[in-house]
């Protein structure tokens, strides 16, 4: 690839990017980008799969009420969203698989990127850059705030590069497109549809998080926390205050009694936890005894085990403060992740082939993550059918931490990224799987 081609690529992935970052969307109700990125797809000529045949509709955690995806799917129409592809991703069934086939045998190799945005409002500043450049967050209260955006631009990019170098290609490459990655709702969804089935290679990656330097390259992070994401709605007796209080069973105080006991969790000497509870809601007037509220909260562990410790303190929790006020407490599961270790084997060929970019300043074999992430899943499932996957990091100085209305990186590792990638999936199966010493052929 000539400068001129790589210059234009850039150019071509920086758009895609400014237009989703515009249209985000929340997990499970991503209609809008998931057909953006179908339609990309097929252009190229990849066998696109959506909907059904790309998730499991059994094993999708955290999926909105039929009202606001139905509220969503005619937002999507409004804003042009061709009909066909909206059609396959009906109910909330937005994920997307794009595959190509080489024309000498070789390996399965999959790549995963995620489609959905955080419920965040983002920075209405003027000198927040994508304010100020015309490509902000259309929707209130949703924002690409975690660097989505960059990696659907990514993978775009790189179905761009491979499609074009098809005689070049060994085997079979799936590009997975991940619906409701916050919360940890969507991964297991795409393994049970079978995507990640015969998988030899798995390469996943973040932009930002502990790399934050453009040229920088993390091969495989380490530690990701087994996590478990709960809503919990607690149900008493309004009444009216003034009147008749003895009436009521105040539902509210049973829920912020919940959250600061949730948050006295003892911590445990076996290893790192984490509790969080992001959000209460509950009441009416300032006159009426609150009859409903609810928390949504999420635990961590370093291990499973550590997790489902946290997991059996929250039940006690919440039970027993329902019980103080006499009123009811349910609770459902609405994410969950795993604890997985990437493969260090990897780790010298992803060293290997970022030495041959320019672009890329510094190596960094691995760091600790410290965060959850449901592409443990896919790794795991990966892993335990004998094959081997890595998440990564991709360097980028941020305006502001992830999740954050300021949240904005540097463009550049888009370019750096998908050079990268494709680099990887082009000597996959030209590498000795057996050859862990660091020189490959």
């Amino acid at each position: 690839m000539n400068s001129f081609q790589k210059e234009q690529w850039l150019a071509d992935m920086i758009a895609w990017r400014r237009n989703l970052h515009a249209h985000p969307e929340p997990g499970w109700l991503e209609y809008r980008t998931a057909a953006f990125v179908a339609a990309q797809l097929a252009s190229l000529g990849l066998e696109v799969t959506v909907g059904r045949g790309a998730c499991s509709s059994k094993a999708r955690m955290g999926v909105p009420d039929a009202e606001t995806i139905r509220a969503h799917e005619q937002l999507a129409l409004k804003e042009g969203v061709d009909p066909e592809w909206l059609g396959r991703m009906k109910g909330g069934h937005t994920a997307v698989v794009g595959v190509l086939r080489g024309a000498k045998p070789g390996p399965v190799i999959a790549l995963r990127f995620d489609l959905d945005c955080v419920e965040v409002g983002e920075d209405e500043g003027s000198e927040h850059l994508p304010r100020k450049l015309g490509f902000a967050s259309r929707r209130p209260g949703l924002m690409h705030a975690c660097g989505h955006d960059g990696h659907l631009a990514i993978g775009l990019g790189v179905a761009a590069k491979l499609a074009a170098s098809a005689n070049e290609l060994a085997g079979e490459v799936r590009l997975l497109f991940q619906p409701a990655e916050e919360g940890c709702r969507g991964a297991q969804s795409m393994v049970e549809s079978g995507w990640l089935d015969g998988v030899d290679y798995l390469f996943c990656g973040h932009i930002g998080l502990k790399s934050n330097t453009v040229g920088e390259i993390v091969g495989s992070v380490s530690g990701f926390l087994s996590t478990t994401k709960i809503d919990a709605v607690f149900r008493g007796r309004a009444a009216h205050a003034g009147e008749s209080p003895e009436q009521g069973n105040n539902a509210l105080l049973a829920a912020c009694a919940a959250a600061l006991h949730l948050h006295g969790i003892s911590r445990h000497g076996g290893g790192a936890t984490r509790v969080n509870v992001g959000r209460l809601e509950g009441g009416a007037g300032r006159n009426v005894v609150p009859g409903e509220a609810s928390l949504k909260l999420e635990l961590r562990g370093e291990t499973e085990e550590l997790n489902a410790y946290m997991a059996g303190e929250t039940s006690r929790i919440l039970a027993a403060a329902a019980a103080l006020y006499d009123v009811t407490c349910e609770w459902v599961t609405v994410g969950r992740g795993t604890s997985v270790e990437g493969d260090v084997s990897l780790i010298p060929l992803i060293e290997k082939e970022c030495a041959a970019l320019e672009a890329v300043g510094s190596f960094i074999g691995t760091l600790p993550f410290g965060a959850s992430e449901d592409a443990t899943f896919m790794l795991r499932k990966v892993q335990e059918q004998g094959g081997r996957g890595v998440y990564m990091l991709f360097g980028s100085p941020l305006a502001a931490g992830h999740h954050h209305p300021s949240f904005d990186f540097d463009e550049r590792v888009l370019g750096i990224a998908a050079e990268l990638l494709v680099r990887l999936v082009l000597v996959c199966p030209y590498w000795p799987a057996e050859d862990q010493s660091g020189t490959f052929n």
